[in-house]
């Protein structure tokens, strides 16, 4: 058993004020926004309307979950009956198993029905997440870096090449 090294500790900033209303009147030139803006601009965007920090996911991901934030501040939310259904059909799905939710929880892989995009040498390249694997070009594939050999020739690391994983060095 090695042991490990004690780091020191990183004093953190102090969290930003989270907006909790969006004027309606804003709400498309924001959306708008959104697409120029560049990724560093997107995090901060996340941190001032999430009050989190934003998960290590591609650009598309953060455009997509911003702009339901975005709508969600300046219309309002589901509705409580909604979050109440939701919350049932959770239960149902996992039998009110505490092991089986934090299994799910903990499960970084994206949602089925997410779609990453990966620009490679001026080829747009679009993967669907489903169920049980991967979708690119009509064909199912086990791994993102099957797909990612498959695009660039050489071996990758799927995540990495999709801009799932957050790098050493990079927030």
């Amino acid at each position: 058993m090695t042991k490990r090294a004690n780091r020191p500790i990183q004093p953190t900033a102090a969290p930003a004020a989270v907006v909790t209303s969006i004027p309606p009147a804003s709400v498309l030139p924001r959306l708008a926004a959104l697409q120029t803006a560049d990724i560093a601009d997107l995090k901060q965007q996340w941190r001032e309307l999430c009050g989190t920090e934003p998960p290590p996911y591609n650009r598309k991901f953060l455009e997509s979950r911003l702009a339901y934030r975005i709508q969600e501040l300046a219309y309002g939310g589901l509705k409580p009956e909604t979050v109440a259904r939701l919350e049932a059909l959770g239960e149902q799905l996992d039998g009110g198993n505490v092991v089986l939710r934090r299994i799910r929880a903990g499960d970084d892989r994206p949602i089925a029905g997410t779609r990453l995009v990966r620009e490679y040498q001026g080829v747009q390249h679009t993967v669907t997440v489903l169920a049980d694997g991967f979708e690119y070009e009509g064909r199912p594939y086990r791994s993102l870096s099957a797909i990612a050999r498959h695009i660039t020739g050489t071996r990758w690391n799927g995540w990495s090449f999709f801009g799932l994983k957050v790098q050493r060095g990079q927030a």
